[in-house]
């Protein structure tokens, strides 16, 4: 009888050690989530002038992301700086850069991305806070610490029926209830002395 109870208790606890390293629903252990890195510069760290308003010619940063979870048909892409504040409100800072439809089927956006509203590939990229299309670079001032500029990729499991012309706003509000995962990159910069 002692010998049966304690092959029974070796059996549960066995049972209980695999059903908690599968999150207790019996689904195997979670992956890892989307993820967003880039080879232009280290995720924190500061972003190179030639990203950047120091440049006359800033070109945008090569991104590439992995781990996509299954059913993504698009990504959007959110560019902002969340250290500036307009008219006292937390829902307004600076967009850099918004783009959306990037097929789900890529892993990568490339280093310069042309200011064109439309791409081949279905991507629509909108306007930044200087009403032009494509990326903006940071352009934080040297008073003060540095900004972070934060790139957020989100995977979507629909296509967005907006044109270049979606603000922001109307992007969020539509790929909101379609966020299948969320990932994040931050540099920092601010303009030298």
């Amino acid at each position: 009888m002692r010998t049966l109870i304690i092959f029974a208790l070796a059996v549960s606890l066995t049972v209980f050690g695999q059903d908690k390293g599968r999150g207790g629903k019996g689904r195997g252990p979670a992956g890892p989530g989307l993820t967003l890195t880039s080879t232009s510069f280290p995720d924190g760290s500061e972003i190179p002038a030639k990203y950047t308003s120091a440049d006359p010619m800033p070109m945008s940063p090569k991104f590439d992301w992995t781990n996509v979870p299954m059913g993504t048909v698009t990504f959007a892409l959110l560019m902002h700086d969340p250290d500036v504040v307009f008219n006292k409100s937390i829902e307004t800072d600076v967009t850099h850069w918004i783009a959306w439809n990037i097929p789900g089927t890529a892993h990568e956006l490339p280093e310069n991305m042309p200011a064109t509203a439309q791409m081949p590939d279905g991507t629509v990229q909108g306007k930044n806070q200087a009403n032009r299309v494509g990326y903006l670079g940071p352009g934080a001032p040297a008073a003060g610490p540095p900004h972070h500029y934060t790139w957020e990729l989100y995977a979507l499991d629909t296509k967005l029926d907006l044109g270049p012309d979606a603000t922001r706003a109307d992007v969020l509000k539509a790929i909101n209830g379609h966020v299948l995962a969320k990932a994040l990159y931050v540099g920092r910069f601010k303009r030298p002395q």
